[in-house]
């Protein structure tokens, strides 16, 4: 997955913008003002920040050592670092970027998760 199509894809998801609040290297994608992924999409090797279910972050970490790893200035438990450079599969890394938006929105209050439901 490039730079340019991991944020295409961020960008994909219902109400979701993209916010520089740390510098202009730091591309941070938010679901109604919730963080769910966060990259520099210049960055070498290209990582990305995803929210993650605590049992799962831990699955995800065994499975794949080294290219997911806990998350990088991030609360460990629920937060994974994912390398987005072409050994994991396209499949996968898309699939945790929905789960993180999906976690997000579910923590949401119920009015909000509403209106992300219209069309």
């Amino acid at each position: 997955m490039t730079p340019q199509q991991l944020r295409a894809f961020c960008l994909s998801f219902n109400a979701t913008v993209e916010d520089f609040p740390f510098n202009p290297e730091t591309s941070v994608f938010k679901v109604l003002g919730k963080l769910f992924a966060l990259t520099n999409l210049d960055g070498r090797p290209l990582t990305v920040n995803l929210k993650c279910d605590p049992d799962d972050a831990i699955r995800l970490r065994e499975q794949h050592p080294g290219l997911i790893v806990p998350g990088y200035h991030m609360n460990k438990r629920h937060w994974n670092t994912v390398t987005v450079d072409g050994e994991l599969p396209d499949r996968l890394v898309r699939e945790l970027v929905e789960d993180s938006y999906d976690l997000v929105v579910a923590g949401l209050p119920r009015a909000e998760r509403l209106r992300l439901d219209r069309p």
